[in-house]
């Protein structure tokens, strides 16, 4: 009987693995599954949230390895996972994404001999000043089956010298999650409680380094944003590292902008969707906006996720004032821009994919 470890750390995480897990329980008896939470992201009522509202399973082992630096995290992780991993022994161990703990787990089963397989391969931005593109090339690089969510990724790891058998397109897991809840995220009273009308504001969520970390950085874009918020409301769910620096550096919302607390996953779900434009830095919400025809303004100088660009409603903006306000102005006088272009494969079967993929290469 196959047995399949499963790899969360961060809350994208959960969104990637849900559907994943739930097609492993319809194949319940005749195939088993461990969940192993490393417990990266240490926020521990989000995570309850989370686990929640995606039906989640209680995890089999949390790890707790909580915060510090990439080389703490992923020492952590490593030392606390190697037990599990010689104790359970399973068929393969599935990761998902580009968080130090997808790395971490990586290393330690495939030094073990235990097969990995890695969902959302093949994914680059090219940035090696990314920790998350160091950690997706590595992982890609010692993974044994790599499963793309599109054509671009194939063909960033045929580029880089992997063997074509090691990968499968199976499209995105994530857009599974997104097609699966959005009948239930309806039910959410998100908009009534802050008084919001759909298509009638806009969404921003901010939190990589790049753009918080740096003072300077986040001036020029919270300058920007005072702009669009005198066209539209902005609502803004604030990442805990995000509000920490606004408060070191002395930023002040501009009018126009409100600042939340960070938001379970069908409450932004029902939030976002009803947008009339979202501005982020973050990669999941790319592809979500994609899938579901809401413009997004990317805050960031390159994306792992560039189909979103070429087939989706995405934009690349990147930091500077002027073009994040020229591109904003440009969708907010202009309905066209309100469209649906789905990639191939995000159809809500990818979990499927993955789970037939894993099981032909299962060794009897």
């Amino acid at each position: 009987m196959p047995k399949i470890l499963n790899i969360v750390g961060a809350r994208p995480n959960f969104m990637k693995m849900a559907p994943l897990i739930a097609a492993i329980q319809r194949r319940s008896p005749h195939v088993t599954q461990v969940l192993v939470h490393t417990g990266q992201h240490y926020d521990e009522t989000m995570s309850e949230a989370f686990f929640q509202d995606l039906n989640l399973p209680r995890p089999d082992y949390n790890l707790g390895v909580g915060s510090g630096s990439h080389a703490e995290q992923t020492a952590s992780v490593m030392l606390a996972f190697e037990p599990i991993l010689l104790a359970q022994r399973p068929d393969w161990v599935v990761v998902v994404g580009d968080v130090n703990s997808t790395l971490a787990a990586t290393l330690v089963a495939v030094k073990l001999g235990v097969s990995v397989a890695h969902v959302e391969a093949g994914l680059r931005s090219f940035d090696r000043t990314m920790p998350e593109e160091i950690n997706r090339v590595l992982t890609d690089q010692i993974a044994d089956l790599l499963l793309t969510p599109s054509p671009d990724a194939d063909a960033n790891l045929l580029h880089e010298g992997i063997r074509p058998d090691r990968i499968v397109c199976v499209g995105n897991v994530m857009i599974d999650t997104l097609y699966h809840r959005l009948e239930q995220a309806e039910q959410s009273r998100v908009l009534n409680t802050l008084d919001l009308t759909p298509d009638e504001f806009a969404v921003l969520t901010l939190h990589r380094p790049a753009n918080v970390d740096d003072a300077e950085t986040l001036r020029g874009i919270f300058s920007a944003l005072a702009e669009i918020a005198r066209e539209i409301p902005i609502i803004f769910p604030a990442h805990p590292r995000t509000r920490t620096r606004l408060q070191e550096f002395g930023l002040e919302l501009p009018q126009g902008m409100r600042m939340i607390e960070p938001l379970g996953y069908l409450d932004f779900l029902r939030l976002w969707s009803q947008a009339r434009l979202v501005l982020t830095d973050s990669g999941g919400l790319q592809e979500e906006t994609t899938a579901l025809g809401i413009p997004c303004l990317t805050l960031r100088e390159n994306t792992e996720r560039p189909i979103t660009v070429t087939q989706g409603t995405n934009k690349v903006v990147g930091r500077n004032p002027v073009r994040i306000i020229n591109a904003a102005l440009e969708i907010l006088r202009d309905a066209r821009f309100r469209q649906t272009r789905v990639p191939d494969l995000w159809d809500g079967q990818a979990a499927e994919r993955i789970i037939e993929a894993l099981l032909e290469r299962t060794r009897p």
